[in-house]
């Protein structure tokens, strides 16, 4: 995968193109999930899909105009850099809501995305058109006012203010969860298996620690060049890196510390215990950070913890 620095003009073009026609798709589909019960907001939805064609038409003109009529397929997914979001058509069904927190963050990351596009290009028009939906994507109006107060609850009226903090939310914290969750789990095998294979706690702390540092730095390298954070406004990468890296540490450090105690079984049970909790925490994560539903993001930590607890104590205690 390249990342957004390495792409060419002729590449951002149909990069551009691409996304818009998601875009308008994404739109079109709120539109068609809204419209027996909200008329007036699918028809703004049914707008704003017609305004991304109408983008994607001027940069297929242009792309034609400099490069010819073959225009390679290149989405978001295939450049580092883009945040990754749930699938659209699985909002259908999740209320106006959350259609409008995706709306709002597509205009947010598409601003974004012209500005620092329109920065790197050296050519006169291919740098007037992307400065130019820059401003279209910026000049947009608070959806919260396009779709109606009265279709939106008083929590859901925001400004650009909260976009942009509930985006830092998303894009910096979510390392950091995603290291917590990481570290909890992927260390109970090793853990475990230590404990039942020497009966002994201190080799069991030293293990865990072990595994757990090394874990936190194998996330923290990961999530720090996994983009430059420039395209996708996710913050710097040393921090992200650091984010990631201490939780993930952080998860397994928590079902470690009870091998402190020399009583081996006491030790023992308050490490599950402990365990038990975390997976209870990283459930509780998923469903309000992530969007999970509580019931699948229970399921989901339950079978994976389960799975990795079971193959610690298995190869221990071979």
């Amino acid at each position: 995968m390249k990342t957004f620095s390495d792409l060419t003009e002729q590449e951002i073009i149909a990069l551009a193109i691409s996304s818009e026609d998601d875009d308008a798709r994404s739109y079109a589909g709120f539109a068609h999930a809204l419209m027996a019960d909200y008329p007036a907001s699918a028809k703004v939805f049914v707008e704003m899909a017609e305004e991304e064609h109408e983008h994607r038409r001027w940069l297929t003109d242009l792309y034609q105009k400099k490069f010819g009529d073959f225009i390679p397929l290149i989405r978001r997914a295939d450049v580092n850099g883009f945040v990754k979001h749930a699938p659209a058509w699985t909002l259908n069904t999740q209320g106006i809501d959350a259609m409008r927190r995706r709306a709002e963050l597509i205009e947010l990351e598409n601003y974004r995305f012209y500005t620092q596009a329109a920065a790197s290009s050296t050519d006169a028009q291919v740098k007037k058109l992307l400065s130019d939906l820059a401003v279209a994507e910026k000049g947009h109006e608070s959806l919260a006012s396009k779709l109606g107060l009265e279709h939106v609850t008083t929590d859901a009226k925001i400004d650009e203010g909260d976009t942009e903090r509930r985006m830092f939310l998303l894009e910096v914290v979510q390392p950091g969860l995603v290291g917590l969750m990481d570290g909890s789990v992927s260390t109970l095998a090793p853990i475990f298996a230590a404990a039942f294979a020497t009966g002994s706690t201190w080799q069991t702390f030293l293990v865990g620690v072990a595994a757990s540092v090394g874990a936190g730095i194998s996330m923290g390298l990961a999530e720090g060049l996994s983009d430059d954070g420039k395209l996708s406004g996710r913050g710097r990468p040393l921090i992200r890196g650091l984010a990631s890296g201490l939780m993930t540490a952080v998860g397994g450090i928590g079902h470690t510390l009870p091998f402190l105690i020399p009583q081996f079984h006491t030790a023992l049970v308050l490490a599950v215990i402990v365990v038990l909790i975390e997976l209870s925490v990283i459930t509780w994560i998923r469903n309000k950070y992530m969007d999970t539903p509580i019931v699948k993001a229970a399921l989901q930590i339950a079978v994976g913890g389960l799975l990795v607890f079971l193959t610690g104590i298995l190869i221990g205690s071979a």
